[in-house]
């Protein structure tokens, strides 16, 4: 994949307003869940770095039609040395209290998420420190040179150190626990947007911020976001024009949105991969019938349970297409991912029964086994339908599902021992998704999303080596080595690269994005 240049560069952002754009308009949209914090470093997941740039920028962001990396708060960057990039801030912007965005912010956020309490560790590893220059100039210095760097900050938004200090926030929320800071209600941010109501589960307001510095090719003046967990309810606000836009349609509801004539379906493949992880730390799994040894830990039971899953039955007739069969851990997107490596092992029950006797089960055995039920197409059902294949080879899972706000922190608390796991790329760089899902859990960062505590020397190997490989051939090389090395071992069982459809009325114009995200600014209702 071709890397952004890291010259000097100065692309200007501000985007002329066509004169055909339509008077300006709220718009309504819906999904199965909700976000379960507005502090932008606690939680590290799609519909949270989707929905928070409304309000929160970051200093790089990415062209909606090219992914290439383009200019935001920060006008132009440079490269000082391999390990120092220097960024010129734009002037004149605004927090949403009036106050100037300086470089003490952007030195603040940054440095914000990399406390021990953020998600965020895969977007600043690598990084050292950083280090104000003068109001409008931050340095950002790197242990090693780091080839995705760009491409990481696209997802480092920025915060009001004032605000923050104001309200006791310096530290993101633990995700993990139950205590609230102000972030996680209230947001500050130097967006388009102003966050004005959020009522968790129930709905979501923000109004149009009159003193954004930008300038929108859209004409969306407000956005209400109603999280609707029922299928049945949240088609029926689309078809009856509560919703302008559903973005994630059931598979079986397609073909009779494609037939309304006041509706329209956008489709394509996401750069985001489902499978299940598995714990591989534990001595003795907790409820399971085997004692004194936990069976995830032999690889023959984790390949039985691999081939054991008829992912084309599941495609096929519950994501009814929506979902494309796959043997590794990134989509077709990700730098790393090639054809062979994709390839999945055969579905073969009599072949996992074999490999469960080899490894000691005859009878099969119990085991936990945890899905969420509204974060990703289909996702409870795909659960249960597993679970009758696992069955059937005499793998008796006990299946527990739970709300998208529940189930990630419980799962970072490596309390489920099988668990449903969606995975994208923000950086369209399989770095992203070999150190946070199989690189032995450290610091920075690696193994943030390792719930099941996988642990590889030479993954840990290829992994550090390519964090700082600057020769582009080698070091995609090493990436689709570490993926091939994460297939060989069955560090994870892959099921299929996802496909989103979104369904909206057709009055509505925007741009379909690979990593799922609506860019509001780009979005007309006419």
């Amino acid at each position: 994949m071709k890397q952004p240049s890291l010259a000097l560069v100065a692309i200007a952002v501000a985007t002329v307003l066509s004169a055909g754009v339509a008077q300006a308009k709220p718009f309504k949209w819906a999904s199965q869940a909700d976000v379960a914090s507005w502090d932008i470093h606690a939680q590290n997941n799609g519909l949270h770095n989707a929905i928070h740039p409304y309000v929160y920028e970051t200093l790089v962001t990415y062209n909606s039609k090219t992914f290439q990396v383009e200019p935001l708060l920060a006008t132009s960057w440079k490269e000082i040395t391999p390990k120092q990039m220097r960024f010129a801030l734009r002037q004149g912007v605004k927090f949403q209290d009036g106050s100037s965005f300086t470089a003490d912010d952007a030195v603040f956020s940054i440095t914000r998420a990399m406390a021990k309490t953020s998600n965020y560790g895969p977007f600043v590893q690598g990084i050292e420190k950083v280090v104000k220059v003068d109001d409008a100039t931050i340095d950002v210095f790197m242990v090693d040179p780091n080839p995705v760097l760009l491409r990481q900050m696209t997802e480092l938004r920025m915060m009001s150190k004032a605000w923050s200090e104001k309200n006791k926030s310096t530290e993101p929320m633990d995700i993990k626990k139950s205590d609230e800071n102000f972030a996680h209600r209230n947001a500050m941010g130097t967006g388009p947007f102003i966050l004005e109501s959020w009522q968790p589960d129930v709905r979501m307001v923000l109004k149009k911020n009159p003193n954004w510095w930008g300038q929108m090719p859209g004409n969306v003046t407000s956005i209400t976001y109603t999280p609707i967990k029922s299928a049945p309810t949240r088609m029926a606000a689309l078809l009856s024009g509560e919703v302008d836009m559903v973005l994630d349609p059931t598979p079986q509801d397609l073909n009779r949105l494609r037939a309304s004539p006041d509706l329209k379906i956008l489709e394509g493949l996401e750069n985001r991969t489902i499978f299940f992880g598995m714990d591989q730390f534990r001595d003795e799994l907790p409820g399971s019938n085997v004692k004194g040894k936990n069976p995830l830990k032999d690889q023959k039971v984790r390949q039985a349970l691999y081939q054991s899953i008829d992912i084309q039955a599941i495609t096929k007739t519950i994501l009814r297409g929506l979902g494309k069969p796959t043997g590794t851990l990134v989509a077709p997107q990700v730098n790393g991912w090639t054809e062979a490596v994709g390839q999945r092992l055969p579905y073969d029950q009599e072949a996992a029964k074999k490999l469960l006797v080899q490894a000691g089960y005859p009878d099969g055995f119990e085991v936990d086994f945890a899905c969420p039920n509204n974060r990703y197409i289909s996702d409870e059902a795909i659960c249960q339908a597993v679970t009758a294949m696992w069955a059937k080879v005499g793998v008796k899972a006990k299946l527990r599902t739970l709300p998208m706000v529940t189930y990630f922190p419980m799962i970072q608390r490596n309390e489920a021992s099988i668990y449903m796991l969606g995975w994208g790329v923000p950086t369209f760089d399989s770095l992203y998704s070999l150190q946070s899902l199989v690189r032995t859990v450290g610091k920075g960062g690696d193994g943030n999303y390792n719930v099941g505590r996988y642990s590889n020397e030479r993954m840990d190997y290829l992994v550090d080596r390519v964090k700082t490989e600057t020769d582009q051939p080698v070091r995609t090389r090493m990436l689709t080595e570490g993926l091939q090395l994460s297939n060989d071992t069955v560090s994870h069982l892959p099921l299929y690269d996802q496909v989103i459809p979104w369904a909206m009325k057709k009055n509505i114009d925007l741009v379909h994005r690979a990593d799922n995200r609506v860019d509001i600014k780009l979005v007309t209702v006419r």
